[in-house]
């Protein structure tokens, strides 16, 4: 890591710290119960009231009161997800505030996506990067809230970006039996059913086990475009003695879909294309992509103060299938080119960690050291035609059923990148209201990659140091303010020519005012921050498809965030993010071009009133806002999506204690808009007006 990167973050660390001391002397220390629960597997039962969590066990990697976290954290509760009747975690991140949509690779995987300006691919379930390879979009059956990390979180997870990290923590294995069926049909002949049984296995609720169960059957309202889904995820835990737990979780996806870029822009405007137009070729058939995940975390007790975690996660997938892409806009066609993939991955990571307490004098710790290794294998096949307009379409007339071009590019590439790992933190309580966060991760990794059509090797070796540092200041029960700078590092993925790209280097800094309002009920969280980032790829106007590094970037501005229970019927969440991204310095893209996919200004807002008595009680009415600005379309060019807001309506009935019957109006009003893009001819539209009919049975 750069000195010019340390000597801030050791600057403010001194500062915090010194501020602290002079705090203590000035106030008489009053120590606070800590709950030495370290296992972020484990915790998915976090206190919720209405959309409001109150815990976060992402934030520090132990059950900690989101209060005694000098840090903005939006938690998104399985509620919302109900609520919206998602299927997805793209919509649920919408009311996280400052997340934007990126590519989603033709609709097959969640890719990539922004926080606080930065584009990443980092995605983590239960504290493990999930997201490698061509991993499928994470299904909503198995998920119990996902928590997004604001600002930098790499001295914990290491290839973190400085603009955020999404965590999903999944549904664990409960004590009570139950079993919920869901079942719903849509608009565009869509179909899905869910199932979520859990049973204890013995009679002292010693083996507890769960399943999630979701299969869907998806048209579009894109022509020629379908997807197909079932999702299985078994889990088992296993409290061995009174000291020691066993637990185990595992995913199998199945998802087949038609790959799809959306429409063009023409002359630089959207619109005269109609929504519906598939530029690719129906004949191609679906992209299958399987994928298989195991997670295993054995947790032992040591004493009243100090636990013993050892955890390891196992993932491997598959995808091939067929396309046919556009290129370029020429006139009133777009040339194509033709492509087969044959992906494989797989993904080893181990932690092992110790959580304890302890006190120094007055001051009360809550120290966390791990070690990590992780081994990431690759392999990716894509050969492909070369682009013509013989293979082309027109775009408001297009004639399928062209003879397939020869595959004349062999594209053959396989990437390894094996990386080590010490983590290091510490959680302070100082009394007087005031508490620290100290961490650090010492990281050795080394990446490889080989381009197999013509025998190129390139490799990099790197020791990378990231740190994080924070101060709390509870001034009273309602009002908590709050300050960290930290720094990150991470390998760019490899190339789509087989380039292997100097790792991303950057540094956030955030001060923000944490609320606490209506007696607990409802909290927000405002927070001012900046970012810079060096490395970072971004679509290189000059051959669609490819990376380029942008050399350095800046994202500053403000994000607000609010959720709970504005009484005891009506629960609300929302999020509001002002965004300034921009290139500082550049070879090829304009200093102060826009990053792309990222709005200056966006919002959201859902509400839903619950029936508290009389024959509707337990039925609900809601609405949901959201607001997204103007965005770059295409990195280094003036392409712009233009800005939209959409209203969701939500109902359900609830016409016994077991049944329930649910109706969704998604985009209310029938607003044209487009939702993300990678450049002018791969642009997504938005979906129309739709609705959905559910139908929910809990045993």
């Amino acid at each position: 890591m750069p000195s010019r990167h340390l000597a801030p973050i050791t600057g403010l660390l001194l500062s915090l710290l010194g501020e602290a001391a002079a705090a203590e002397a000035d106030h008489p220390l009053e120590l606070e119960d800590i709950r030495i629960d370290s296992s972020l597997q484990e915790n998915a039962d976090s206190p919720v009231q209405g959309y409001r969590a109150t815990r976060s066990a992402s934030a520090t990697r132990t059950d900690t009161d989101i209060r005694d976290i000098p840090q903005a954290i939006s938690v998104v509760p399985a509620q919302v997800l109900e609520d919206l009747d998602a299927t997805r975690i793209d919509r649920a991140l919408d009311f996280a505030g400052g997340v934007s949509r990126q590519n989603n690779f033709g609709g097959l995987t969640f890719l990539s996506y922004s926080i606080r300006g930065f584009t990443t691919g980092e995605l983590y379930k239960n504290g493990f990067a999930v997201n490698r390879g061509s991993y499928s979009s994470p299904d909503a059956s198995g998920i119990e809230r996902i928590e997004v990390l604001k600002g930098p979180a790499a001295s914990l997870y290491g290839r973190g970006d400085p603009g955020g990290t999404v965590n999903i923590v999944t549904k664990k294995p409960q004590a009570d039996a139950f079993t919920h069926f869901k079942a719903s049909a849509g608009s565009w002949d869509r179909y899905r059913a869910t199932l979520d049984v859990n049973s204890p296995l013995d009679d002292q609720a010693q083996v507890l086990s769960r399943i999630n169960l979701a299969t869907e059957d998806n048209g579009s309202f894109r022509d020629h475009v379908g997807s197909q889904r079932l999702v299985v995820s078994p889990s088992l835990s296993w409290q061995l003695t009174s000291d020691t737990r066993l637990l185990l979780e595992s995913e199998f996806v199945q998802h087949d879909a038609v790959f799809d870029r959306g429409i063009p822009a023409v002359n630089g405007e959207l619109g005269s294309v109609k929504r519906s137009t598939f530029l690719g070729e129906p004949n191609d058939g679906d992209i299958r992509n399987r994928n298989q995940m195991l997670q295993a975390s054995l947790e032992q007790q040591l004493n009243d103060s100090w636990k013993l975690r050892l955890a390891n996660h196992y993932a491997q997938g598959h995808l091939h299938g067929d396309s046919s892409e556009t290129s370029r806009l020429i006139g009133t066609e777009v040339s194509r080119f033709h492509r087969q993939r044959d992906f494989e991955w797989n993904d080893s990571i181990s932690q092992l960690e110790l959580h304890g307490a302890f006190e120094t004098g007055a001051w009360l710790h809550q120290p966390l050291v791990g070690v990590e290794y992780e081994n990431y294998r690759n392999s990716q096949k894509y050969p492909q035609s070369r682009t013509s307009l013989d293979y082309g379409l027109d775009i408001y007339n297009p004639v399928y059923g062209q003879p397939k071009p020869p595959l004349v590019n062999p594209n053959d590439f396989f990437e390894q990148v094996e990386s080590h790992a010490l983590n290091l933190q510490d959680q302070i309580d100082f009394g007087g209201g005031w508490k620290g966060l100290l961490g650090a991760r010492f990281e050795h990794f080394e990446q490889s990659a080989l381009n197999r059509a013509t025998g190129v090797r390139d490799s990099q070796s790197k020791d990378a140091i990231t740190l994080r540092t924070g101060l709390l200041y509870q001034l009273s029960p309602e009002i908590g303010l709050f300050a960290n700078a930290a720094t990150s590092s991470k390998p760019n993925t490899i190339g789509s020519r087989g380039t292997v790209f100097e790792p991303e280097e950057g540094l956030g800094k955030e001060a923000g005012l944490r609320l606490d309002m209506l007696d607990g009920r409802l909290g927000a969280t405002i927070a001012l921050f900046h970012i810079d980032k060096e490395n970072v790829l971004t679509a290189d106007p000059n051959a669609p498809g490819e990376s380029i590094a942008a050399g350095r970037a800046r994202s500053q501005g403000l994000d607000l965030q609010v959720s709970g229970q504005l009484s005891t019927a009506l629960r609300i969440i929302g999020a509001y993010a002002y965004i300034d991204a921009e290139v500082t310095k550049d070879n090829t893209l304009p200093e102060g071009s826009r990053l792309l996919g990222i709005p200056e200004h966006s919002g959201s807002l859902m509400a839903v009133y619950e029936f508290q008595d009389g024959r509707l009680r337990g039925s609900d009415l809601g609405a949901a806002f959201n607001y997204v600005g103007d965005r770059s379309g295409q990195a280094g060019s003036q392409f712009e999506l233009p800005a939209y807001a959409t209203l969701d309506l939500l109902a359900h009935y609830k016409t016994s204690e077991q049944v329930t019957l649910g109706l969704n109006v998604n985009n209310l009003f029938d607003r044209k808009y487009y939702e993300r893009s990678y450049n002018s001819v791969w642009v997504m539209p938005g979906e129309p007006r739709n609705l959905n009919l559910s139908f929910t049975l809990n045993l």
